[in-house]
């Protein structure tokens, strides 16, 4: 068990390559604004600590094509070897809070009631990782307490803290109903036009 998180920030996942889009769909247009903006305003919108936003691939765009608000732009110079390096970064960077949520940039469904409510059952059960259940599964957007960061730290290569995570008994999870958001992720060209014909027209 962990003790209750008294602060937490948000970690933005916006390095990959996104070469399974072909261009950076982190910029990719959804409802007027890039698709990684609507992570950010959320993050920005929340009532956590501090928001910092690890950007890799195509860096100096991203800096010039979003609005960051209070969100620190930190960059993952080894973004290239995968999403262990960019978590790392994002933890390395944030200040002296309990707890860390991590989201990813190609979430845009995402909303500032999921993260406070992750927030909540951390608090709630002393959990040292909440997780989100989505359509039947455990995914991102995850808050790790402080007791689990040197777990995440010594990870190397293209993993996340699935690995991590997977077996253990003492973790807790929210499910994500409508009313917290959903959590689509943005992978393919078509993955994007299905959400822009549907809740971004």
């Amino acid at each position: 068990m962990s003790p209750p998180a008294r602060s937490a920030a948000a970690i933005i996942l916006a390095a990959g390559e996104a070469r399974r889009f072909g261009t950076q769909k982190l910029l990719a247009p959804l409802g007027g604004r890039p698709l990684v903006q609507h992570v950010i305003d959320v993050a920005n919108a929340s009532p956590l600590a501090e928001v910092v936003l690890v950007v890799g691939a195509d860096a100096d765009v991203l800096r010039t094509r979003v609005r960051p608000g209070r969100a620190r732009v930190v960059r993952n110079a080894d973004y290239a070897s995968g999403q262990a390096s960019s978590l790392q970064a994002g933890l390395r960077a944030v200040g002296d809070v309990d707890a860390a949520l991590v989201l990813l940039g190609d979430v845009p469904g995402v909303t500032a009631a999921l993260l406070e409510a992750l927030l909540a059952k951390q608090r709630e059960t002393g959990a040292p990782a909440v997780l989100s259940r989505w359509s039947g599964q455990r995914m991102p957007p995850v808050l790790l307490h402080r007791d689990i960061w040197p777990a995440a730290i010594a990870l190397r290569g293209d993993v996340g803290m699935r690995e991590v995570l997977a077996g253990r008994d003492d973790l807790a999870e929210v499910e994500v109903t409508v009313a917290l958001g959903a959590l689509d992720d943005v992978d393919t060209r078509h993955d994007h036009e299905r959400l822009a014909k549907g809740r971004y027209p």
